[in-house]
C-alpha cells in the first residue's frame, strides 16, 4: 500500500485517528503488518539502535517481540502539526524468565504526502515491576476501546 491515511496535513481528531491505527497494528507483534506504515527508505532510531529501510525495520521488530513477550501498547497523542506527530506510549512485557516490565517512552513521527512514516525517532525507558502491577490485561492484540488511556490511568 502506497497510500496510509489519514494523510496530512493532520487535524487534532486525524492525529488522534493515526495513533491509534499505529497502537493497532503494534498491538498484532506482526512486523511484516507493521512495517507496511513506513515509508521503504523510513529512518528510526530506536533507543540507541538506528535501522534504514523496511528490512531493518522488520528484523528489528522480529527480535523485539521474540524478547518483550506478552507485549501490550498505549499510545497517546501529545502533539501535531501538519505532517508530524508527538506520541507518548507505555508498554507492559515479560522477558523469559518471568520479569515484567513497563516501557515508557516518547515518539516522534513525521509522514510522507501518502501518510507513510517516513521517520521515527523513540526514546524508551524500563521500569521493572512486579505481575501484580500490571495495569494492561486484554487478550492479545487490539486495546478494547473501553480500556482506560494513559492519563486515565495516571501514567
Amino acid at each position: 500500500m502506497t497510500h496510509r491515511p489519514p494523510v496530512p496535513p493532520f487535524t487534532r481528531e486525524t492525529a488522534i485517528e493515526k495513533v491509534r491505527l499505529a497502537e493497532d497494528g503494534w498491538n498484532t507483534r506482526d512486523p511484516e503488518r507493521v512495517v507496511l506504515a513506513y515509508t521503504k527508505d523510513s529512518r528510526w532510531r530506536n533507543r540507541a539502535e538506528f535501522a534504514t529501510g523496511r528490512d531493518e525495520i522488520t528484523a528489528f521488530l522480529r527480535r523485539k517481540w521474540a524478547r518483550e513477550l506478552d507485549y501490550r501498547l498505549v499510545k497517546e497523542l501529545w502533539a501535531f502539526t501538519e505532517n508530524r506527530i508527538a506520541v507518548r506510549f507505555a508498554y507492559e512485557w515479560r522477558d523469559d524468565a518471568g520479569n515484567w516490565f513497563r516501557s515508557y517512552g516518547n515518539e516522534n513521527w513525521e509522514f510522507d504526502e501518502d501518510g507513510l512514516m517516513r521517520n521515527r525517532y523513540a526514546s524508551i525507558n524500563d521500569l521493572p515491576i512486579r505481575e501484580s502491577e500490571r495495569k494492561f490485561h486484554w487478550p492479545q492484540g487490539r486495546r478494547p476501546d473501553d480500556h482506560p488511556s494513559l492519563s486515565e490511568l495516571g501514567l
